[in-house]
């Protein structure tokens, strides 16, 4: 079985990444389907398209689009698959929205840790569009851009993604706007649910 222009995947564990551990109980933290915030974002790759060679491969871990294993409702209050769903909980994925495999970013995605904030006047819990580099890619690399570099990225160009217990954030190499050299005083801003 294999599409001509995307992959075949299906979810590493389930559709929904709705529960924390906090000490020895289970805590279900959204019980809704339309947030897409507790979608899950991990899958394993069943096939390859059949029409390019890439580098995914059959069996890879991959982090996709929020919108792939979402559910919706719709104006008859029935609950619909998204469009993306194929059969027997296997969904279609181009290319673009295939953001990493086995720890990789694919095609032109980076992967950014967030600051904490270290201003007093702002109440904010961490700096906006300013971070790390955690995970890069060869357009950057060429750039001079490495893991561990200070950027400034363009405002709404990040998608949040819980990687290794890490929250990141994944954009496109193009959303990077400034290199800066470190002050010696940045902190990441990791919280303990992540």
């Amino acid at each position: 079985m294999k599409s001509l222009y995307s992959f075949i995947v299906k979810p590493l564990e389930k559709r929904y990444d709705n529960v924390r551990k906090i000490g020895d109980v289970n805590l279900i933290i959204n019980t809704g389907i339309e947030d897409h915030q507790f979608i899950s974002k991990k899958a394993v790759v069943v096939s390859t398209p059949a029409a390019f060679k890439s580098k995914v491969n059959v069996g890879d871990e991959v982090y996709i689009h929020h919108n792939i294993f979402r559910r919706w409702y719709d104006q008859k209050g029935r609950e619909r698959n998204s469009s993306t769903y194929f059969k027997d909980d296997l969904y279609f994925v181009s290319p673009e929205q295939i953001y990493m495999y086995n720890l990789k970013p694919h095609l032109n995605y980076c992967f950014v840790k967030p600051l904490k904030n270290q201003s007093f006047l702002n109440n904010r819990k961490e700096q906006p569009n300013i971070g790390i580099v955690k995970y890069t890619n060869k357009t950057l690399e060429a750039l001079g851009i490495t893991s561990g570099t200070l950027i400034t990225f363009t405002p709404n160009s990040e998608f949040e993604f819980i990687i290794e217990g890490e929250r990141l954030y994944c954009m496109k190499s193009n959303d990077i706007a400034l290199t800066h050299e470190y002050q010696g005083n940045e902190e990441e801003n990791n919280p303990s649910w992540a």
